[in-house]
């Protein structure tokens, strides 16, 4: 078992080592998959008190591919490059949130999405 630095832990996800592009892609691909309404929401500075990110624009209820979204995840990340960034995805059935990740942590040297 790998032992991870000692980093701030967020949400669903945040205990792994850090996604790869791909496995962002197949996450996203899981979400339309099943249903969900894909959304962006950034943060500068993400505190366990602050249940409240920003949404960037209006949820995605037209899109059908992983690209779709991760062009909005690229917009958002142009404007907003000291946020952090996640996708997050509604169940419209159940009226709630069921899916959140992190893809974007601003000052870690990697340059996803």
């Amino acid at each position: 078992m790998k032992t991870l630095p000692k980093e701030r832990r967020y949400e669903t996800l945040s205990f792994l080592p850090p996604l790869s592009d791909q496995q962002i892609v197949r996450q996203i691909d899981y979400m339309l998959a099943q249903g969900f309404i894909p959304a962006i929401e950034f943060e500068e500075d993400p505190t366990p008190d602050c249940h409240h990110w920003t949404l960037w624009k209006l949820p995605l209820f037209d899109a059908r591919t992983s690209n779709d979204v991760l062009a909005e995840v690229r917009e958002c990340r142009q404007e907003y490059s000291n946020c952090y960034i996640r996708v997050i995805g509604f169940d419209n059935i159940k009226q709630c949130q069921t899916v959140s990740f992190i893809v974007y942590k601003p000052g870690t040297g990697t340059m996803r999405y």
